[in-house]
């Protein structure tokens, strides 16, 4: 390669990393929703190939059917789900007291057991402080979320339309061989594919689950409490617990100890129990990930990826260890094999 070819290639390289950079910045607050077309699109493009190819559909009208029905499966579910948060969030907003006043008297039962109050002075008027401000945080993360759900409409539409050119393209430009290109994609649908289906699945399973225990034995707030375990269902290691057990402590100390000891039963041999299970039983039928990449795939994924770092997370340190076993085996196992030298012949000094 010639001197100004050289610069050429480089030139070119600086310039696709500089414009790549400024793109990216600028499309940062949407990356939600570009990560959201991605997922919806591994699970429905074997229903695009087979109206599209099989059955001879024009692809846009395909891809409007396809498009409608993620809007009907999967968004509406999920605009339902954040309806329930800004109502109970409203309720908070107008009577914080609410909240503030359980917290108060468990502080003022253990005081009279044990002679220490747990609050501070200022715990409760800071409290009162605060929860609008996080109320004003969480709608302006409503907000957000209803800009990414139109952007995720609008580009899954497209990757319909160009699905196959698109997995071409990506599938030049991946620098491996056609075996390790194969092996990068499948690695790809298979994560994606059982996060996407398993984390819902597991966190509507165990938040129907926790409710039926909570009304059995008589918790408060019985439906905001389901809704809250089927979120902490998806926070690694502690999930559930985070619910059940401040629930059944509450219940406790204001005196319920026979529906407290109940609940938790219930929730060590019913729900932790359950979500075992049902992460046992989607990472056999769906993906066999190991527990530890999922937990630490899930706290990196949140950091950088926001709520898709649920499915993106293990999805990125998955990947990173598939590179690196990659790399070993084209590069590292295929060293020169080891010759072992002849044998030097020693003469005896007692020979002439």
């Amino acid at each position: 390669m010639s001197t100004k070819e050289l610069y050429w290639k480089c030139s070119l390289i600086a310039i696709i990393i500089g414009l790549g950079i400024v793109i990216f910045k600028q499309i940062a607050p949407f990356i939600g929703g570009l990560l959201g077309a991605l997922t919806i699109y591994i699970l429905v493009r074997k229903q695009m190939m087979y109206l599209s190819d099989k059955r001879k559909m024009k692809r846009g009208i395909a891809a409007i059917l396809i498009t409608a029905e993620a809007i009907l499966c999967f968004l509406v579910p999920l605009a339902l789900v954040v309806w329930l948060t800004v109502i109970n969030l409203q309720n908070i907003n107008l009577n914080p007291q609410a909240i503030i006043a359980p917290l108060e008297e468990t502080a003022s039962i253990i005081q009279a057991k044990t002679g220490y109050y747990i609050l501070g002075k200022d715990t409760a008027a800071y409290a009162l402080s605060i929860l609008p401000r996080i109320g004003q945080a969480v709608m302006g993360g409503i907000s957000s979320f209803v800009v990414n759900i139109f952007v995720l409409v609008f580009v899954l539409y497209f990757m319909l339309i160009g699905g196959k050119r698109m997995e071409q393209y990506v599938n030049d430009l991946l620098p491996f061989n056609a075996a390790n290109t194969q092996n990068v994609v499948s690695e790809i649908n298979m994560i994606v594919r059982s996060n996407a289906i398993g984390i819902p699945l597991l966190a509507i399973i165990q938040g129907g689950v926790a409710m039926i225990g909570y009304w059995i034995f008589g918790a408060p707030n019985v439906l905001f409490a389901g809704f809250l375990t089927s979120f902490a269902s998806m926070i690694p290691v502690v999930g559930t617990a985070l619910v059940w057990i401040p629930t059944a402590v509450y219940m406790a100390l204001t005196g319920n100890w026979l529906q407290a000891i109940g609940l938790a039963i219930y929730g060590c041999a019913v729900i932790s129990q359950l979500d075992n299970l049902i992460r046992f039983i989607i990472q056999k039928k769906m993906a066999d990930i190991h527990p530890l990449i999922t937990v630490f795939g899930v706290i990196i994924g949140l950091s950088i990826f926001g709520f898709m770092g649920i499915i993106f997370g293990p999805l990125l340190l998955s990947l990173f260890f598939l590179f690196v076993n990659m790399f070993k085996k084209e590069y590292l196992e295929k060293k020169t094999p080891y010759i072992k030298p002849p044998q030097a012949v020693h003469k005896s000094p007692f020979r002439g």
